[in-house]
């Protein structure tokens, strides 16, 4: 047989997913070409004609058929997981939980916490401690605290003329003629002022007496402290205590059946004999939760009297110094 009488078997042995068109056959009697596009699928290879020696147009195939074009587009399954409809995505609540727990404290935010819980600790205390002073104020009836602040008054008035005093003394000695005298002078009262003071001098002027009973023997030592220095802060200026002078270096201390002043063993009942402005020392000594009110809770009785005369007589020796000497020249 010729060229032209053998039939052309060129279609692929497999078929792309793409439809390709038919080759028209020029054998005589094929039918003529329809112009319609045959498609397959591309699982299903399409029968290859049978020759006329029996064998099939497969094996005079082409050998460069194409294989069949692979998808790559994702499928379905392969969609992350968070995304499926059963997983849904993470909180911003969740997040934060996650974030703060388990806690990570590094050795910096454990040091910073100790600080502040110290400040923190700190201001406590004293928020404390500020309430529990301004508690006995709070519960004070109005006549006290306008007692008070009379007595506070008083207090300044009395370093007001202290202050005027001593300028007065400096315009003096400033302006006197004779300097030296009026030196001498001014030396000779401030001498009289520090021997009260010291207990080497008697003293008398206005003042208060106080008395204290004490017949369950419960006033102790400190408690008669308290009141000394309850008065010397009112502005007492010489102070006796059962025949005792009160100065500056003394102290107390408690003794069977009574308390020791400076050594000087004294017994119930306590008379105080104090030299000072009346209308300052007597308020000092009975205002809410001071002198007067603790030793009425230990069942002692208190009494204050005012007087415009009060007589401190007990003295005390002068002590010369040892190793201390006057500067002056």
């Amino acid at each position: 047989m010729s060229e032209r009488e053998q039939p052309e078997t060129t279609r692929p042995a497999v078929t792309p997913p793409r439809s390709v068109p038919d080759t028209p056959a020029s054998a005589p009697g094929a039918s003529p070409p329809s112009g319609l596009r045959r498609e397959l699928p591309a699982e299903v290879p399409p029968a290859a004609p049978r020759t006329a020696s029996g064998r099939t147009g497969a094996s005079e195939a082409p050998r460069t058929a194409h294989p069949p074009q692979v998808s790559q587009k994702p499928q379905a399954s392969e969609a992350p997981a968070a995304d499926g409809p059963g997983e849904p995505g993470l909180t911003g609540r969740r997040r934060l939980v996650n974030g703060l727990w388990p806690p990570r404290v590094t050795r910096a935010q454990l040091i910073v916490a100790l600080l502040l819980f110290g400040l923190g600790f700190g201001l406590a205390v004293q928020v404390a401690s500020t309430s529990d002073t301004d508690s006995a104020l709070r519960g004070a009836r109005q006549e006290d605290l306008v007692r008070i602040l009379d007595e506070l008054d008083d207090r300044t008035e009395r370093l007001e003329d202290e202050k005027q005093g001593l300028e007065k003394q400096r315009e003096e000695l400033e302006n006197s003629s004779d300097q030296a005298e009026e030196a001498r002078r001014q030396t000779i009262e401030k001498e009289r002022q520090l021997g009260v003071l010291a207990g080497t001098v008697a003293a008398q002027g206005p003042g208060i007496e106080m008395t204290i009973e004490d017949t369950k023997g419960t006033v102790e030592s400190d408690m008669l402290l308290d009141a000394i220095q309850e008065l010397r802060a009112a502005g007492a200026e010489a102070i006796q205590v059962n025949g005792v002078r009160v100065v500056a270096g003394t102290y107390l201390s408690d003794a069977d059946g009574g308390v020791s002043v400076d050594g000087n063993k004294i017994k119930s009942p306590y008379r105080f004999k104090v030299i000072g402005k009346p209308q300052d020392l007597e308020p000092a000594l009975n205002i809410p939760g001071g002198v007067v009110q603790t030793l009425e809770k230990e069942q002692a009785t208190v009494t204050v009297e005012r007087t415009d005369k009060i007589v401190v007589d007990a003295l005390r020796a002068p002590k010369r110094p040892d190793y201390a000497r006057s500067s002056s020249r």
